[in-house]
């Protein structure tokens, strides 16, 4: 197994505050770093004059350390709000502290522990790659990325309105001021944008200067004589207005698109005439788990990162919604034991969170007298869907069904089958599963038919996926699926459930066992899939204003929240959760870029 690099920051407290071993630099002034941050970024970026009257604000951070900036910031922010307004916060950081160190150093200010509570809560561990970590309260979000700083940057699809440029100090880190990551900083920089550092260092101011940044030195904080200020010597222009918004589809995907845009503040109506879960997410369970892949390429990283942000959001905003914690993948294949072991030490996922149990353990875990090696995923989640759509749709639903969008003058007209205007919107997402392309034409999916079965049998040992599944509802066992590509039919069929059983056998045997003969009900549902097997979000070709969420196959519940965060924040101009190298993995263009590439 590979040993993760050491991506550890190293931190020295003998002198009472945290010092970088690693940089061989202070976190924070010595004297008081909570004055020092107020004085060097927030008063150097004008806050909280420079978002009056805004409805998005973004800033942007090099250097989150302690996450002292980021509360300060958030403080400010939550006793000088704008009405309505959210405020966005990106920052970045190579080599983060471990949250025991973190908790330590912010022990200090205790008037900030209910705003680093959730941060420490959502604190980076292992796993590289960005996490999204939320104050929904007073409409606040960070996105944090924990890799290289240029890196990160690149990704980045977002514009900063500030920047906290916080990096160990340039004779110590001259990685983080290089000229690469500069221009990065101005790229990513809206007209008019602010900056601020603690370093007035000549490299650094004129490599602002050179991007454009008319740069000032000021009184600075403490010992420190100077600071630096500066600004894009570019005009502000006028924020544009909040667009209308709608979405086509009531499943997961629909859902998480709802709960995403209102985060960004804007309601969006649902139009789906079955109600909520009509579709392939109408199951009586569902799994949330990752698709395994042992290359560590972008598939890796996608599923990895949208596992982590559902087991989050569904833990902390839907709680009455899970049905179990922990799963387990069960090895099917002679190359699984091999896979699994290399996965399991792979730094994509947090640490801990995937165990590698020999047949014994998987055994003892199942409740089956035998049972093959198998990968437990300690924060996979069985939850209950109807509840998820409920809790994120709510009085948002229309059952109103829409024929066919429409170009109009001012924006999309949503038309019914006798051609009424049902609703018009500047933004339309295209949610509804594999008939996605009657919306869309150019859009490829697949059909998948899957029946799955229903036992109302108490559920025994730990919920289990091998190729088949087994897992619990709120009544009963839950087991299958049958995989019909081109299969259109939602009728229930009784050589299907016995299809399932097989499967069942495969994993569970003497669960199987108990079930001969018992009377079984099901439920079918239409997947959608892709040609290679990833799904569709972003913006619809040749459709201005279109975006899709579709082709989640059947990891529509891991999926659909961290990709509807990506697709809102994509319609509204904004920066999203995932980087630009995921982005262009899912993109409903990917297949046209591929024939021009």
């Amino acid at each position: 197994m590979t040993e993760p690099a050491d991506w550890s920051a190293a931190i020295d407290w003998s002198a009472g505050t945290p010092r970088s071993s690693r940089f061989d630099d202070t976190y924070f002034s010595a004297e008081d770093g909570l004055a020092e941050t107020h004085a060097v970024f927030l008063n150097g970026c004008g806050l909280p004059e420079a978002w009056a009257n805004r409805r998005h604000f973004t800033v942007a951070e090099l250097g989150f350390g302690t996450g002292l900036n980021i509360l300060a910031l958030l403080d400010l922010w939550r006793d000088h709000r704008p009405a309505g307004g959210r405020l966005h916060i990106f920052s970045v950081e190579a080599y983060p502290m471990t949250r025991e160190d973190a908790a330590k150093a912010l022990v200090r200010w205790p008037n900030l522990s209910d705003l680093a509570a959730p941060m420490l809560a959502g604190w980076p561990d292992r796993r590289r790659g960005w996490r999204r970590i939320e104050w929904p309260e007073f409409g606040a979000t960070l996105d944090l990325a924990v890799e290289e700083v240029a890196t990160a940057l690149a990704g980045w699809t977002g514009r900063a309105d500030a920047w906290f440029l916080d990096g160990f100090a340039p004779s110590r880190n001259p990685e983080m001021w290089r000229e690469e990551v500069l221009a990065l900083v101005a790229a990513r920089s809206t007209p008019g944008a602010r900056a601020a550092s603690f370093t007035v260092a000549g490299a650094v101011r004129r490599g602002l200067e050179a991007q454009g940044f008319t740069v000032e030195r000021v009184a600075g904080f403490g010992r420190k004589k100077q600071r630096l200020e500066a600004r894009l010597a570019t005009s502000a222009h006028a924020e544009a207005p909040a667009p209308r918004v709608a979405i086509l589809g009531a499943g997961i995907a629909g859902a998480s698109l709802a709960r995403a845009f209102a985060r960004l503040g804007v309601a969006a109506p649902v139009f789906d005439p079955g109600g909520l879960g009509a579709g392939a997410s109408g199951n009586a369970a569902a799994l949330v788990t990752p698709r395994l892949d042992a290359g560590f390429g972008a598939v890796a990283e996608i599923y990895a990162q949208a596992f982590a942000r559902a087991v989050d959001l569904y833990s902390i905003e839907t709680p009455e919604a899970v049905i179990a914690n922990g799963v387990l993948q069960l090895e099917s294949a002679e190359r699984d034991a091999a896979r699994f072991d290399r996965i399991a030490g792979w730094e994509g996922f947090a640490q801990r969170a995937l165990q590698r149990l020999d047949s014994a353990a998987a055994a003892d875990r199942l409740d089956e007298v035998t049972a093959p090696g198998a990968l437990a995923y300690r924060d996979a989640l069985v939850v209950e869907p109807s509840a998820v759509l409920s809790a994120w749709i709510g009085d948002a639903l229309d059952m109103r069904a829409v024929d066919r969008l429409e170009r109009g003058e001012s924006g999309w007209r949503l038309v019914d089958v006798a051609g009424e205007a049902l609703a018009e919107a500047d933004v339309v997402v295209i949610a509804t599963g594999h008939a996605a392309d009657r919306f869309a034409p150019e859009l490829v999916l697949r059909p998948v038919r899957g029946q799955a079965s229903l036992a109302p049998l108490p559920f025994t040992g730990a919920p289990a996926a091998w190729g088949g599944y087994a897992i619990p509802t709120r009544t009963g066992l839950l087991f299958g699926a049958t995989h019909d590509r081109g299969d259109l039919e939602t009728d229930v069929r009784e050589a299907d459930h016995v299809r399932n059983l097989g499967f069942l056998a495969q994993g569970r045997p003497d669960l199987a066992a108990t079930l001969a003969g018992m009377p079984l009900t099901g439920r079918a549902g239409i997947r959608a899939a892709t040609p290679d097997h990833l799904p569709l979000a972003g913006a619809v070709p040749n459709m201005d204003g279109v975006y899709v969420l579709a082709g989640l196959g059947g990891r529509g519940f891991t999926l659909a929240p961290i990709l509807a965060e990506q697709v809102a924040a994509m319609a509204l101009g904004l920066g999203g959760p995932l980087p630009k190298r995921l982005v262009e993995a899912v993109s409903p263009s990917r297949a046209e870029r591929a024939k021009r590439g």
